[in-house]
């Protein structure tokens, strides 16, 4: 039992920090980014690159990795979304795009590293550290204290700065942004890049703690997403929850049916909050912040 815990809790974790990258792009533009899946897929295989290809120290190459992967997530809004907003396209148009951005971008990896599993953490494998009858591995333990620091950095952004606090007014209204001098495309772009970061980051601690395809980062994607609409979006709190109910649900049902049943359960949890409970945990809508 300790080890399912442990499960539950790593699982949550990570769910957690896709979720955080996620909603910071969602929060301001308010349209579903699907190619942030291939952002967090790009994260691992850049490092595999860096350090496979081109022979450059491991982490040195994890941080050009989330640099490469942070570029092409700021190239998605500047070449495509921002032009979109220009035009004043239908909010499916947004859609349908990241859609055409995902595939493409997935199968430019595919094409480049080839569709077989691949694995990035070159270190010897061993049983893991034991902690109160579970073990856990030493990439886990970071993924864990990663995680953590990084949503308390991303909240602390979003509440103490001004820029935070202007992602948070674009949220509620980018039109009374621009005409306060608050240019809404600069602040997108910066939800954006940091979002697309920390996707890259969630993405390589997911490829050192098992291996990766080319399409790995769209479950990924799925599950923060999930965790993110059952938790309401804009709570912090919500996303601690829903991340916390995504992973006990999928390893309970791991553990009790089988693991066949562990993507089935997520989506049954999504489709039960999207009928009675469609604003999630915080049963609120997004307010106006002042800046």
């Amino acid at each position: 039992m300790s080890q399912l815990l442990t499960n539950i809790v790593f699982s949550a974790l990570l769910y957690l920090l896709i979720a955080n990258s996620y909603s910071l792009i969602y929060y301001p533009t308010k349209f579903f980014h699907l190619a942030h899946a291939a952002i967090i897929s790009s994260g691992a295989y850049f490092v595999f690159f860096f350090a496979n290809r081109l022979s450059i120290p491991f982490p040195v190459s994890i941080a050009l990795a989330i640099i490469a992967a942070t570029l092409f997530g700021m190239a998605c809004e500047v070449l495509v979304y921002r032009q979109m907003r220009k035009k004043n396209v239908p909010p499916l148009a947004y859609l349908i795009a990241s859609i055409g951005l995902y595939v493409v971008m997935q199968n430019c990896i595919s094409l480049f590293f080839g569709d077989d599993t691949k694995i990035i953490n070159t270190a010897e494998v061993t049983v893991g550290n034991q902690i109160l009858g579970a073990y856990i591995t030493t990439i886990q333990v970071i993924t864990v204290f990663v995680s953590i620091a990084l949503f308390m950095a991303v909240n602390l952004f979003l509440h103490y700065t001004v820029t935070g606090k202007s992602i948070r007014a674009v949220a509620s209204n980018p039109e009374l942004c621009n005409i306060y001098g608050i240019s809404s495309n600069r602040i997108i772009l910066i939800a954006f890049g940091t979002g697309s970061a920390l996707a890259a980051t969630a993405g390589i601690l997911s490829a050192m703690d098992t291996n990766m395809t080319p399409t790995f980062g769209f479950n990924l994607l799925l599950y923060g997403v999930v965790a993110m609409i059952i938790g309401g979006v804009g709570s912090t709190r919500g996303l601690i929850a829903g991340a916390l109910l995504v992973a006990a649900a999928q390893h309970l049902a791991a553990y009790y049916i089988d693991t066949k049943w562990m993507d089935a359960v997520t989506y049954i949890i999504l489709i039960l909050f999207l009928i009675w409970k469609p604003l999630g945990f915080s049963g609120k809508r997004l307010k106006k912040v002042e800046v």
